[in-house]
């Protein structure tokens, strides 16, 4: 009888331990779906990078010029151990091609796009702002506020039509943020352990440029915005902990009439975000995917200083370094010019 009780009990021992794994499991998996998934394994300290762009305001050409209207915001982070935002930078880049109602292109080719916060006072939104604070003051200041909090309680900022509705949050920022906190919810989606520490500091580096856009003729015209966009983690000696490259080609179409003919509702996707489907492997003489070589170039660059990145040796563009070449065969100019900026601006 003992041993019947005995074996009994063992079975529902055992019962009860597959059930508590099987609900450890589950919630395991539900939770790696949820903004708390940010909470890296044993504590680690993760680098991400988001990056989100709409077309949305871009408009036909008529009486006046058309313009191919690329907006694109990106966000570089730093999680802590517990998940928590220890350092972010948020920042935007409006890139405007316009183009007449024959469909050729009316803005030079070789302007230079900087981004909101290079432009600084020459973005033009202080005098029209009811803070009087200019772009880049209220991105700053919406930062230092998200710094310390979770991605759920980043989520959790309560809004009213976009713009915060927090009396805190509106002493320094009066532009809607709607569409930055979904940039830092991907950032953080995004973000890995990449061998960043608790105490380093994160700069973000984009390099736009417009110089494959083309006019229209038998075949619809081009207005591309090609970013280039870098999340860089510094130590005290100003050497790379960690970083993460991305790129992204914006195309907007019109004919030679002048109409879009691209829907405004497109969702565009990173070269990173492409993987495999960027189709570049069958191609390359490594047969490696853009973003493992820019995975590859991420990881040469740990442990150099700006001016040991910006030193690297390259012909036409791309690298000469044996080591270096062993991995990546595409250009790296505008990686190395988004990791100098991404660095400058870690550090300042």
């Amino acid at each position: 009888m003992k041993k019947i009780l005995s074996m009994a009990l063992g079975l529902v021992l055992a019962v009860s331990s597959l059930t508590a794994c099987k609900s450890n499991d589950d919630s395991s998996s539900s939770n790696s779906n949820s903004s708390e998934a940010s909470v890296g394994a044993n504590g680690t300290i993760r680098t991400g990078l988001g990056v989100i762009t709409s077309i949305s305001k871009s408009k036909a050409a008529g009486d006046s010029d058309g313009a191919a209207q690329i907006d694109t915001t990106a966000v570089a982070i730093l999680l802590d151990g517990d998940g928590k935002i220890s350092d972010i930078e948020i920042d935007s880049v409006q890139t405007i091609v316009n183009f007449d109602s024959t469909g050729k292109i009316k803005t030079a080719l070789d302007t230079e796009i900087n981004t909101k916060k290079e432009l600084g006072k020459d973005y033009g939104m202080g005098e029209q702002s009811g803070i009087k604070k200019e772009w880049d003051e209220q991105i700053n200041f919406l930062a230092d506020y998200v710094k310390g909090k979770t991605i759920a309680e980043v989520e959790g900022i309560s809004l009213n039509d976009g713009v915060a509705a927090d009396d805190e949050l509106k002493a320094g920022v009066t532009i809607s943020i709607s569409g930055y906190i979904d940039a830092i919810k991907k950032a953080a989606q995004n973000a890995k352990e990449l061998g960043a520490g608790a105490s380093d500091k994160i700069g973000l580096g984009i390099v736009t440029s417009i110089a494959d856009s083309k006019d229209a003729g038998d075949a619809d015209g081009l207005a591309q915005a090609y970013s280039y966009y870098a999340a860089v983690t510094v130590d005290s000696d100003k050497k790379v902990t960690s970083s993460v490259f991305d790129a992204s080609q914006s195309n907007v179409n019109f004919n030679s009439k002048g109409a879009l003919t691209t829907d405004l509702k497109t969702e565009f996707k990173t070269k990173q975000e492409l993987g495999d489907d960027y189709n570049m492997k069958e191609k390359s003489g490594i047969k490696k995917e853009w973003y493992e070589q820019a995975n590859s170039f991420a990881d040469y660059v740990k442990g150099k200083t700006a001016d040991e990145i910006k030193g690297i040796s390259v012909s036409e563009g791309k690298a000469t370094d044996d080591e270096l070449k062993a991995g990546v065969t595409v250009s790296i100019t505008d990686f190395i010019a988004t990791a100098e900026k991404a660095i400058s601006n870690a550090a300042a």
